[in-house]
């Protein structure tokens, strides 16, 4: 299984895609969180639960152990990349929020029906995202509100989820919810939308005053 990556949607780019840009992270004056999004505490039981129902979902797909192990190894970035997704989720939610977008729960399953088919089955649709993007059966249609969020908001930008414009409305709302990481996950660079690794928390790296956020 390789490293999780998006399509022309918005998964996980950012985390193939990030530059150093990071603050000092305060997440020490949050005791339990894994992140504070919005004032809002991701805690880290929160974040364990999510990461134990991806690994329950492969095991039950891999029952052999030699494979299983193999899927350990190429996911042992499983708990970074869920919180990543996890405070993501919640960025573009919020940048939906300001440019008037909403989902609908018909939006969903058609989304749904159509991958499905596409995949040769819901069960087929399920492994998919498991395998591709780490996303676990019953959080399905949590990511497929995110897909269509993404989707409507680059169309009401006029672009597309590769385009500079629309992580700069990502941007705008990581501002906004004044993302904040425990320092053992890294830092979230708030131009790129997107968790990044720090060697400490106390350390502030600057891009060169010309570089752009890209997809």
């Amino acid at each position: 299984m390789h490293r999780r990556r998006r399509t022309a949607l918005v998964l996980s780019a950012a985390i193939a895609t990030a530059v150093p840009f990071l603050a000092a992270c305060g997440s020490e004056a949050h005791p339990g969180a894994a992140a504070v999004v919005g004032g809002r505490r991701i805690t880290v039981a929160q974040l364990e639960t999510r990461v134990n129902e991806v690994r329950q979902a492969q095991r039950a797909a891999v029952p052999d152990d030699q494979q299983y192990q193999q899927v350990l190894a190429a996911t042992s970035s499983l708990t970074r990349d869920t919180l990543h997704n996890m405070v993501l989720d919640q960025v573009l939610h919020r940048a939906a929020q300001d440019n008037g977008i909403s989902v609908t729960r018909k939006e969903i399953q058609q989304m749904r029906t159509g991958l499905a088919q596409q995949a040769g089955g819901s069960a087929a649709l399920q492994n998919a995202w498991l395998q591709k993007y780490g996303i676990a059966p019953k959080r399905l249609d949590d990511n497929l509100r995110l897909q269509l969020e993404a989707q409507k908001l680059a169309k009401q930008l006029g672009t597309d989820t590769t385009q500079p414009a629309f992580w700069k409305a990502l941007s705008k709302a990581s501002r906004e919810l004044h993302v904040d990481l425990n320092p053992r996950y890294g830092a979230w660079d708030v131009e790129k939308s997107s968790r990044v690794d720090a060697k400490t928390p106390w350390v502030r790296e600057v891009t060169s005053s010309g570089a752009q956020a890209t997809a």
